[in-house]
This record gives structure tokens, sequence and C-alpha cells, in this order.
């Protein structure tokens, strides 16, 4: 069991930059302060220091706040992190971290006794899963999580776990983007999700950080690191600086369920509650995905969609695969009004759906 899924590979580009360092005999460029003795250089420096030493204080204040609440977590496969969720000793992660494993063996990032937690329910579509320590040790400490909708392009967030099992690790970064909507693999133990309103980030994230923190610098999680891109110029292996977390709001509305009643019983996603395939064109290409059976009373059903129909567009997202599809949907919620393109018997034609949930 990987501790990562990577994603489908990507189309990369490399943006180089050079850092100019300015030594030079020459005379100071115009308008800049002459560096003499207690000049403005000099005076100018004070408050960078100031403003450097505060940044350092704010790291650590976070990485001090939220690091005892996160966990080692090790199946007999592998290698994973989680996060304390309550004082009742559940911890959130990710779905593909537990894999198929019922019992785990957990271990707090900040060091201490290694304890063991048992299987509360898994929740694959959204690849999240709830376990909880079979005794609540003294001094355990829930993570704040934080609100998603004021996550913003250019924050300083954390990524903690334990990256190639190495517990306790901290890695750097900004938000880099906003309400991705990326698909897992299921290859190595993927659950093959497709997950919407991601947080995008620059923190490293390895083998072992998966099912971990994304924190800002308030103490807050803002995810739960998940999935890294794939660069196909390096084989397939993981991009740096290119991965993604699962928002705070969709962790909390999957565990507090989980926790509650023991399952996820309003996932919040959207669906057009049909089971479909994907069909391919004359020449072997996909071309749009075939309703093979509508749901009873559900939004294709009402909308008047029947088996035989194939979807060639959401909106206006092109439809080409079930994963395609998924993707057009995942950022939508329930009860959103969609326009379907569908071909039937040869012809084209439209519906406007009301969609349902998954």
């Amino acid at each position: 069991m990987d501790a990562l899924r990577v994603l489908a590979p990507l189309a990369s580009a490399v943006c180089a930059s050079a850092l100019v360092g300015g030594c030079s005999a020459g005379p100071p460029p115009l308008g800049a302060a002459a560096a003499e003795p207690g000049g403005t250089t000099a005076r100018a420096a004070a408050p960078r220091a100031a403003r450097a030493a505060e940044l350092e204080d704010d790291y650590r204040n976070a990485i001090r706040d939220v690091l005892p609440s996160v966990v080692q977590i090790e199946a007999r496969a592998g290698l994973g992190s989680g996060v304390v969720y309550d004082e009742q000793g559940h911890i959130v992660t990710n779905a593909h971290v537990v894999g198929r494993e019922r019992t785990f063996r957990v271990t707090v990032a900040t060091g201490g006794q290694t304890l063991s937690a048992k299987l509360v329910s898994s929740y694959p579509e959204q690849d999240l899963a709830v376990i909880k320590l079979d005794r609540r040790p003294e001094g355990l400490k829930p993570a704040t999580f934080g609100d998603s909708s004021k996550v913003e392009v250019g924050q300083i967030v954390l990524a903690m776990g334990s990256p190639l099992g190495l517990s306790g690790s901290v890695t750097q970064g900004i938000v880099s983007a906003t309400g991705r909507t990326v698909s897992e693999s299921r290859s190595g133990g993927g659950t093959g999700a497709t997950i919407g309103n991601m947080v995008q980030t620059s923190a490293a994230i390895n083998p072992g950080n998966s099912g971990g923190a994304l924190v800002n610098l308030d103490s807050e999680v803002i995810g739960i690191p998940t999935l890294a891109a794939a660069d196909p110029e390096l084989g397939g292996s993981a991009a740096p600086g290119i991965g993604f977390a699962i928002p705070a709001s969709m962790v909390r509305t999957v565990a507090d369920q989980i926790v509650r009643t023991g399952r996820v019983t309003d996932s919040g996603r959207a669906a057009l509650n049909i089971t479909g395939r994907t069909v391919l064109t004359d020449d072997y290409q996909p071309g749009g995905v075939a309703i093979v059976e509508v749901s009873p009373g559900g939004a294709a059903a009402d909308a008047g969609l029947r088996p035989g129909d194939v979807i060639t567009r959401v909106d206006d997202e092109v439809i080409t695969t079930m994963t395609s599809l998924l993707e057009a949907l995942a950022s939508a919620k329930p009860g959103d009004e969609v326009t379907v393109t569908y071909t039937r018997g040869g012809r084209s034609a439209k519906a406007r759906v009301t969609l349902g949930e998954i």
C-alpha cells in the first residue's frame, strides 16, 4: 500500500529564473541608498530582520500547536499519516492509507508510545477514512480545522506528516491554486476517486504525507494532503512542488458523519444518478458516456434521459469518458442545474437536469 497516490500524467512546463547578486565596486544604482555606517541601508536592515524573526516565530508556533495532533499510521502494507479529530480518539486520514486493513499501529508525530487503532469507516469516493484509537491516551490533542472558503492563493502553508516514514516532518510552501478537480489513479491501491475543490500547494508532499495536515500560520488545518501530480518527463514520478489536499470543509463533512453514525449518509457530491460506460467513436477514440441504467426518481430519469442515450457535454464541458463526466460534476452540488447534451438515435438533444446526490 502506497501512502501517496499519483495523478495521471499531466502536461508540464519548466520555468527557470536567475538570482543576480549585487556586488560591485561601481556607484550604487540610481535612487539606492549609500551603505554608510548609520545610513539608510543600515536602518532598513533592522525592520527586515524583525519581520523575518516574526515570520519564524509564526512558523514555530504553528508547528508547536499542530504537530502533536499529527500521527503516523502503520498498516501491514505501508505507512501514512493522520490527524487527531477529537478527544475521543478519532483520527481522520485518507482511504488509500487504510486500504483494506481494519487494524493499525499509531504513533504521535512528536513521539511516544505506539497505540493500536481500528477502522471506523472508509469513504473511497472522497478518499477519506476515520480510524479510532483503542484507548484514549492522556493529553491527546485534536487539531483545529479552518474555513476552506478563506483559503487564498499565496497563503503560506506547512505540510506535516511522515514522508518516507520520517515522522514529525514539516515542509513549507504556499497555496498555489484553489478549486482544482483531480482524479486519483486506481493503480497501487488507489481509490480512483475524482475530487473537486482541492487545494493545490507547493509544499513538498511525498509518500507517507498522505492523510497528514496542510496547515496555515494560524495553526488551522486547511486540508488533508492526498495527491501529487505526476511528471511524464520524470518517468511518472511525482512532480516537485505540485501537490493537492482535500479541503477542510469536505473533511469535516465526511468525518462528522462517520463519527456520528459510522458511515457517510450525505455525501454532498452531485450526481446524475446513472450507471454509464465510456463509448468509442468509429476511429476508436473515447466519444462519450452511454447511459446503461437510470435510477428511478433520480436526476437523469426526472430530466427524461434513458438507457442508450450517449452524454457528450455537461454545460460547456466536453464529455468523452466516465472520468471526464465525474470531473465535470465534481465541483457541483446536489440541487444545481446543468445542461446535458446527448445523442439518441443519431440525433443530438439537450436536457436541463437538476443534479441529485451520490
